[in-house]
């Protein structure tokens, strides 16, 4: 409003000055702020009165249906355009190219005969053949190797081709030039025919189909033949471009792609495809715009009966609308009046179910958010059971990293020293998600680190026999864990280790992968298993890296996991960098690899390094 008053201030001084010729240059410049004020203005109210003019839901539909029935017949007539230009463009090349391939064609025979043929007989042959194959291949020339070498015409710039050249007939390119190609050997004999590719030849290939050229990116064009006149309104001129493969002269069995350009029209490729009977083209013609006609007049009809319709439906959605509003300011009782039986009907009758449901959805709701502080507090909760850095130790660097799927994890592991100096390793992955899962592991977690602050020598089998017999006691029947235990010895660098049924941990020795291998059933599941014990060895620069399936088993858009032999590749290809770096690289590959919005599974990693 402010804008509009200053608009008309301005409009009445700016009158005022021009009707007294009072100070021309302030006259003049009122004159152009008046301009954009106005631009201003009008954008703004034309805003405003389309707002208003499809508030209503009837206006709406109305220009809803101009939409449906405008916008289909031009992308239909756009689509009609594109698809013409194409099928134009891609005939026109075909005629071309084929042309071309059967006049190359034409010198196989004659280049077979000349190598078979004695030295008396060349220029006989030659005599007979060469009007004959002139009419398709005007100026070609023959050379023939051997004992007695024959050329024609005498003046011929073919020179021998290169050792590799095999019987072949098509296209070459030599300086630049190309040309159709025979070669022809019989023995110690080798015969050649080629003709140049000219724009003379070109335009003589389909009389009247166009402008025709053979190029590449880095040559200009110099077209052969003529675009024929345009015939009516819709014969518009059109190009293409198609690729044919020519061979090298002076690199045997090589390739090089020519762009065949092609500038024709519609009525030419029309011509060229029905010759003579270019009546039948219009006939098909004259058919397509009727039906395009009949589908128009279709369109129209539905328009109207779709105007006609809206008017039953804004009824409806008003009283859902004002439904709508008594809703906002609380009034869960209101009941919208619904008449008739059909779908706008139901929709009635579902809202007024809808009101007496959101009370209790309200009421779920809150408790959703109840349950959502509640995981988010049980995971800074399991956040705090993971060790928060590895001990220090002299002969190795550890690292251990877990990223859940979801709020809390199931993938457990741990690391502490012992009271014999020794370091425990540990990683386990629970069967299952969620809250359930994460409790178990807390559980696994809680039995381990109680058995390991009380143990003089640890045995590796016998904490993870103890564990199984607590988790089956203790747990559902359903509740298991495949579980990884090792004690490091730093004095002598040696890993005894025990495997209940987990992936096995690979140790990375420079090209070598060792896999660590399984001494047990998993934990949990039976009352009684018995479990192994294995040594290993961590010399200078060995990788140790244990994980879970969340790291192998993540699969790519075709269905392929990434597999233990790509977490391989990945270590191999980081060995020399940090652990933590390693780390990193491994998830980052898993990432790229499954590229999902979310984790599958829990990604757990255990990394131990080999120092001095």
């Amino acid at each position: 409003m402010n804008l509009l008053r200053a608009f008309l201030g301005l409009l009445a001084l700016d009158l005022i000055l021009e009707w007294s010729g009072f100070a021309p240059g302030l006259a003049l410049i009122l004159t152009v702020t008046l301009v954009g004020l106005g631009v201003i203005l009008a954008v703004r109210y034309a805003r405003w009165a389309v707002r208003k003019t499809i508030w209503r839901l009837r206006n709406r539909l109305m220009v809803a249906y101009a939409f449906i029935a405008v916008v289909p017949i031009l992308l239909i007539l756009a689509l009609q355009g594109v698809g013409a230009w194409i099928v134009t463009g891609q005939i026109a090349v075909y005629l071309v190219s084929s042309e071309l391939e059967r006049r190359a064609a034409l010198l196989e025979n004659p280049a077979r005969f000349l190598s078979r043929a004695r030295p008396s007989e060349r220029a006989p042959m030659i005599q007979q053949l060469g009007p004959l194959i002139s009419e398709s291949l005007p100026g070609f020339e023959v050379m023939v190797t051997g004992d007695q070498p024959f050329r024609y015409p005498e003046e011929s710039r073919i020179t021998a081709p290169l050792e590799g050249w095999k019987d072949s007939t098509g296209f070459v390119v030599r300086d630049g030039r190309y040309y159709c190609i025979s070669v022809a050997h019989e023995g110690k004999i080798q015969a050649i025919l080629m003709a140049e590719i000219t724009p003379h030849l070109l335009g003589r290939l389909v009389p009247g189909i166009g402008l025709l050229d053979l190029t590449q990116i880095t040559r200009k064009l110099n077209p052969g033949g003529e675009l024929p006149p345009r015939n009516n309104w819709v014969d518009f001129e059109t190009w293409w471009v198609g690729g044919l493969s020519f061979q090298r002269w002076d690199q045997p069995g090589r390739n090089t792609i020519a762009q065949l350009y092609v500038q024709t029209r519609p009525s030419a490729v029309l011509g060229a495809l029905f010759r003579n009977r270019f009546e039948d083209a219009q006939v098909v013609l004259v058919g397509f715009f009727v039906i395009a006609t009949l589908l128009l007049i279709v369109v129209v009809l539905a328009l109207v009966i779709g105007f006609s319709l809206s008017k039953t439906i804004t009824g409806a959605v008003h009283g859902l609308y004002e439904g709508t509003l008594r809703i906002a300011q609380g009034d869960f009782g209101h009941r919208i009046p619904v008449t008739g039986t059909d779908q706008l009907a139901d929709l009635g009758h579902s809202f007024n179910n809808m009101t007496m449901q959101l009370e209790s959805l309200v009421k779920v709701a809150k408790e959703k958010e109840r349950l959502q502080s509640e995981l988010e507090i049980a995971s800074e909760v399991q956040n705090q059971l993971f060790p928060r850095s590895a001990p220090s130790m002299r002969t190795i660097e550890l690292i251990g990293v877990c990223e859940p799927a979801s709020m809390v994890s199931g993938d457990y592991f741990d690391y502490l020293c012992l009271p014999n100096g020794h370091l425990a390793l540990a990683l386990g992955d629970v069967a299952g998600k969620g809250i359930s899962a994460a409790l178990l592991m807390a559980s696994i977690q809680s039995i381990v680190r109680t058995q390991l602050a009380s143990a003089v020598n640890c045995s590796t089998s016998g904490v993870v026999a103890q564990l199984n017999r607590q988790l089956y006691a203790n747990t559902a029947p359903e509740k298991y864990a495949t579980f990884f235990f090792g004690v490091y010895d730093d004095e002598s660098r040696t890993l005894t280790y025990t495997n209940a049924g987990h992936l096995p941990p690979m140790l990375v020795r420079g090209e070598e992968v060792i896999p660590l291998e399984v001494t047990g059933t998993v934990v949990g599941a039976f009352p009684v298993a018995n479990y192994e014990e294995q040594i290993i060895r961590i010399e200078r620069g060995d990788l140790l890296i244990a994980y879970t399936d969340g790291i192998t088993e993540p699969e790519n858009a075709y269905g392929e996991e990434f597999g233990a032999e790509r977490l391989a590749e990945v270590a191999m290809r980081h060995q020399a960098s940090a652990p933590r770096e390693i780390v990193a690289k491994i998830m980052e590959a898993v990432g790229l690899w499954s590229a999902a919005a979310e984790l599958p599974d829990d990604m757990t990693v255990l990394i131990a390094r080999g120092l001095n």
